[in-house]
Parts: structure tokens; C-alpha cells; sequence
């Protein structure tokens, strides 16, 4: 996610490779982004937020308490922490940085990498518009952005969050359904992306709710109808439904968990 959002921002001409300095863990992944996109790369996180006005946080929820405390002591009143951890609350991060530091949470997905990203933002306790809409300006680079409050983002978090993996499952079911009847695999592939592709650009550009473009599908007595029935019996909408209800749920774990660390 790190890595997709800046070749976005550079692809863009968001920012320039100058106004960048990323960090890494490991020696040879600083060098590899700064070999790649010519910017500034180090292992020292404390440098970096203190060369910086924007601190974007990209890390694993259980390795957030570790990355703050690292970046506490060079986190002034000018900055701006923008945090992309699943699951992590404005109010950890508050918590584990000075008193008065400015936070936005951000939720984005992984089509981040091909500049389609549905990304939510929210703001911590002192946060106002104006830090909102920078870090609202730096996403729109790679996708469309939105502001909702925080109590919303456990299910933004399992649908547009956890929503790709959703679709990548439905298009490897539809992909070998094709290769069960017949086709091989690449035609299957190419059937399903474009068709996948396509409908998504209906649901966007028309503004019909999805019933009226199935239906705009759904002949009577015809073969999608016949399908579309097998699926309500399999209980494919229920399960969606449940599915996505689990997701929240673990999001919701997710932040207890760090608030209980935390206390």
C-alpha cells in the first residue's frame, strides 16, 4: 500500500520525488525504492518525520505501538500524522504521540495500485477541515476519497476495505466455471475481467441501482434467470451478508485489542 500510493503520487505529478523521504525496515528495500522512484530513503523513522510536514504511518496494526514509539520525540505541533493501520483507532495514535498532535485516519484498498482506490477518511480529536482535506488531496491522486465519521470505519473496513478480495473470489469461481465448460483458461480470463470491467463501469457511469441493471439482463424464462435462481438457493446473498458481518467484527476486535494494549 505504501509503495502504491507513492509511484501514484510521483505518476501523478502529486508530488515531486524531492518532496519524498520514505523509510524501511531493511537496508536493501531503502535502497530498492530510492534506486526506483528517486527519493530519499532511510531506516531512521525519527529522521524522516522530522524532515517532513506529512507523517503517512503504513505498518501492521501490531506493530503500530512500536512505530509511535519510535517517531514520539521528533513529532512536533506542525505535523500532520495520517495513519493507514487497519483496525487502529485515532485515538491510539493521540495516545501514543505528544498532546495536541494532528491525526487523520485513513481506510483505503488495494486498487490503490492501479490509481482506483476507494479510500475513507476520518478525523482524530483535534483534527479539522483543513487537515482533512490534506490528506484528502494526496489520496485523490490514486482514487476517490470520502469523510465519514470513525464510528463507520469497521464497515467501510470489511466492504470497500476487504471488498477486493471479494470480487478476486467471485472472478476465480466465474474463471474456472468457463474452463468447466470448455474454454481455456486464458479466453475464460479475458471473458471475466472485461465482463467484471464492464459492469463496474455500468454501476458507476448510469447511476441505476444494481436490481434495474440485472434486470436489464433477466429475461423471463431465460438462462440468467436460471442461474440467478440456483444462486438464491445456494444462499449466495445470505452469505455475503454473514461474510461481510464477520469482517466487521474482526475489525472491530482488531481495535479492542490495541485499546486493551494500550490501557
Amino acid at each position: 500500500m505504501g509503495e502504491a500510493l507513492l509511484s501514484g503520487l510521483l505518476r501523478s505529478g502529486g508530488r515531486t520525488a524531492e518532496e519524498i523521504t520514505v523509510t524501511a525496515r531493511r537496508e536493501e528495500r531503502a535502497r530498492e525504492l530510492a534506486g526506483k522512484y528517486g527519493v530519499s530513503a532511510t531506516l531512521d523513522n525519527a529522521e524522516a518525520v522530522k524532515w517532513a510536514d506529512v507523517v503517512v504511518l503504513m505498518a501492521k496494526p501490531q506493530d503500530m505501538d512500536v512505530l509511535l514509539e519510535q517517531i514520539r520525540d521528533a513529532v512536533e505541533p506542525r505535523h500532520l500524522v495520517v495513519s493507514f493501520a487497519a483496525g487502529i483507532r485515532t485515538s491510539f495514535v493521540e495516545q501514543h504521540l505528544p498532546e495536541g498532535t494532528f491525526v487523520v485516519r485513513v481506510m483505503s484498498n488495494v486498487p490503490v495500485m492501479v490509481d482506483e482506490a476507494m479510500s475513507v477518511i476520518t478525523p482524530g480529536k483535534l483534527a479539522d477541515d483543513s487537515h482533512l482535506a490534506v490528506a484528502e488531496e494526496l489520496l485523490s491522486y490514486v482514487g476517490k476519497v470520502i469523510r465519514l465519521k470513525e464510528t463507520h470505519l469497521d464497515a467501510v473496513t470489511a466492504t470497500s476495505g476487504s471488498g477486493p478480495a471479494y470480487f478476486f473470489l467471485l472472478a476465480e469461481a466465474m474463471i474456472e466455471a468457463c474452463i468447466l465448460l470448455g474454454l481455456s483458461r486464458d479466453v475464460a480470463t479475458d471473458l471475466i475481467i472485461q465482463t467484471m470491467l464492464g459492469s463496474a463501469k455500468m454501476l458507476r457511469d448510469t447511476g441505476k441501482h444494481p436490481v434495474e441493471l440485472r434486470e436489464m439482463v433477466t429475461s423471463p424464462g431465460g438462462t440468467t434467470i436460471a442461474a440467478i435462481k440456483h444462486l438464491e438457493e445456494a444462499g449466495v446473498r445470505a452469505a455475503f451478508l454473514n461474510a461481510i458481518e464477520a469482517a466487521k467484527e474482526r475489525s472491530e476486535e482488531l481495535a479492542r485489542g490495541a485499546d486493551d494494549e494500550n490501557d
